[in-house]
């Protein structure tokens, strides 16, 4: 059976200009995200956000989900004042996001959260962030410079998925975040760190990976490879018949590959 799964992936809600137009209110999403998703098989499915309670209809839908890089979530969603430095103009998007990820996590959907999207994940699963990591931070390499992606190593910890996925000491990886996780969300484990101690990736039950970092903007496509085989594997068991009713043996997933 060949059949490539559904990656789903949040998207802007920004104004935006080009050719003749201005400052028109679009949804958007850079293309090295639905570049990532087809580079390594899946089927790229643009989420804007839309009333939260729809979620579970549009999840229905989908095999895996993304969460992308953004602006910064709303602190109100862990109980904080927003940082002087906080960057919350997206509050439609906020409520969908967290609406997705709810949903994705209750139904055990594979996720993978990218940058705000790992924050996200963390603040969903109730945890905190750090709001400015300059405050906390001697040297902080994880921002970069406006418009350019920085560079920074992490390493992943062993015996973690992230771990066994990219089995290096240590990597570089391509940044551009000012946030971070501080208190860690219920059900997570932290599964990469920079040098400096921030926490790059957080990972819970089944596939749930959240990296603080920008893999789309470089060329390691193991992370979204991962996602799409969780994925594939999740909608070939989706498709086997309940053998118990039928009186056979069960089948494996592997058979239908």
């Amino acid at each position: 059976m060949d059949r490539r799964p559904f990656i789903g992936v949040s998207t802007y809600l920004v104004d935006a200009s080009w050719s003749d137009w201005r400052g028109r209110r679009v949804a958007l999403v850079p293309e090295r995200y639905t570049a990532y998703v087809q580079g390594s098989g899946g089927i790229a499915v643009l989420l804007p956000p839309d009333a939260p309670e729809r979620a579970p209809e549009v999840l229905a839908r989908l095999d895996a989900l993304v969460i992308a890089g953004g602006p910064d979530i709303d602190p109100a969603y862990y109980g904080e004042p927003a940082h002087p430095l906080t960057d919350v103009d997206s509050p439609e998007r906020d409520a969908w996001e967290v609406a997705l990820l709810r949903g994705a996590l209750a139904a055990g959907m594979p996720v993978l959260g990218i940058c705000r999207g790992m924050q996200v994940l963390n603040v969903v699963c109730g945890g905190t962030l750090v709001q400015h990591l300059p405050d906390v931070l001697d040297v902080d390499v994880h921002a970069g410079t406006p418009g350019c992606y920085g560079a920074h190593l992490v390493r992943p910890v062993p015996g973690t998925l992230v771990g066994g996925l990219l089995p290096e000491s240590e990597l570089e990886v391509p940044t551009f975040h000012h946030q971070a996780v501080d208190r860690l969300g219920a059900g997570l484990r932290v599964s990469a760190h920079a040098p400096d101690g921030t926490v790059e990736a957080v990972e819970g039950p089944g596939f749930t990976i959240g990296v603080q970092w920008h893999p789309e903007q470089g060329d390691d496509l193991r992370l979204m490879q991962a996602l799409v085989r969780a994925a594939t594997a999740a909608s070939l068991d989706a498709l086997l018949p309940d053998t118990a009713a039928l009186g056979s043996p069960a089948l494996d997933a592997a058979a239908l590959r």
